[in-house]
């Protein structure tokens, strides 16, 4: 017999579809004002608006993308070959996303004698036969003759990125990363690369917000030669959501919208472009938009936000973490095609896909600032 206070069946099925609603909603978030001009799909990006759908991404199983990273690291070796990379230098792969007329994007970080190389990342985009195309390169430095033996001890690097920690006002400041080898082009600018260590400073920021702060120190000489805080709010002036705060990443001087508290979701810009992955958005002030659509910016910080509140819903209300419960944040790709009224969900890239509407002017970015139901009705 059920007590008083035990829910019925019929409470219990209430409680699933409130919550799968709920659900439901949330994706909506990211949607925002998709459906202008017909339903989007990744097999239908559009409903009367012509697209190069050769150049769209492939809907991918986890199978299927578990096997092109496994191809593209058996020819790794080959891939660096014929990118004329030094003996010393191998490629790490770390995704792949193939479009439908057979050009697969291979994401590659770089080693140096065994040693991670900041700045080295690379994108090689191959035709259907293997044949490289193009090649999308953080940094074009030669990694040549780099000594490995640091005179520098890792104390002293780390001693040092404490201190950049506490000059930024940091508290509970302590190395969550111990300093470790690395080789440094991120800030090259065409110069010889450095060998540096890398220390990352954990604990609170000054207004609170955790603390991920990377140093580089050269290991040559003891000098600081970089530091980024991973962790960032900025401040974003939206069209829809008016002025939120984002989250976003710093290194030197410039920012970008990357969410390293949510799976790291990045906002790109694809300027009009059917295909690819676009630019990532990156700043000087870490203010983004302006609130017009004249901006191109005011359409990444709508993208932008209405992931986070995405990433908390299913968080908050379903403990999971990201959508998959992975702890990897979807991206978001703004400003696609010209006149596209519409936006479309992708697995293969794990990504949105948002239009700027009739005249490039009534984006397809999230509408609301949160779910309608937000939390569900339970």
């Amino acid at each position: 017999m059920l007590s008083s206070n035990s829910p019925t069946p019929r409470r219990r099925s209430a409680r699933r579809r409130a919550t799968a609603i709920g659900t439901f909603t949330a994706v909506a978030a990211l949607l925002g004002m998709a459906v202008q001009a017909g339903t989007a799909t990744a097999d239908n990006p559009s409903a009367g608006t012509k697209v190069d759908t050769g150049s769209l991404s492939m809907k991918l199983s986890p199978s299927q993308r578990a096997e092109l990273i496994r191809d593209a690291d058996t020819s790794k070796a080959a891939t660096a070959d014929t990118l004329g990379l030094g003996a010393k230098e191998k490629l790490v792969v770390r995704d792949v996303i193939k479009d439908r007329d057979g050009t697969t994007h291979t994401r590659y970080e770089r080693t140096y004698a065994g040693l991670p190389v900041l700045g080295g990342d690379m994108v090689v985009a191959t035709d259907k036969a293997g044949k490289v195309k193009d090649v999308n390169r953080a940094s074009k430095a030669r990694l040549t003759g780099i000594d490995t033996g640091a005179d520098v001890k890792p104390a002293a690097a780390e001693k040092q990125a404490l201190g950049a920690a506490k000059a930024e006002k940091s508290t509970k400041t302590k190395a969550s990363q111990a300093p470790r080898k690395v080789v440094w082009l991120a800030g090259a600018k065409g110069g010889a690369p450095v060998l540096a260590y890398e220390t990352v400073v954990g604990g609170l920021q000054k207004d609170g917000t955790p603390n991920e702060l990377h140093v580089v120190t050269d290991a040559a000489t003891g000098k600081k030669l970089g530091q980024w805080q991973a962790v960032h709010n900025g401040t974003g002036n939206t069209m829809y959501s008016g002025q939120v705060t984002l989250g976003t990443a710093g290194s030197g001087s410039r920012y970008t919208l990357s969410d390293t508290q949510r799976g790291n979701h990045r906002t790109y810009n694809l300027n009009r472009s059917t295909s690819g992955t676009g630019t990532l958005f990156s700043g000087p002030d870490d203010v983004w938009g302006n609130g017009q659509p004249s901006n191109l910016e005011t359409a990444g910080a709508d993208a932008h936000y209405g992931a986070a509140l995405t990433w908390d819903y299913y968080k908050g209300v379903h403990g999971r973490n990201g959508i998959r419960n992975d702890g990897v944040g979807a991206s978001s790709r703004v400003h696609y095609g010209n006149n596209y009224s519409n936006a479309f969900w992708q697995n293969g890239c794990f990504c949105m896909t948002y239009g700027d509407g009739a005249g490039n002017a009534k984006r397809a970015t999230p509408s609301r600032s949160r779910p309608s139901t937000w939390p569900p009705t339970r």
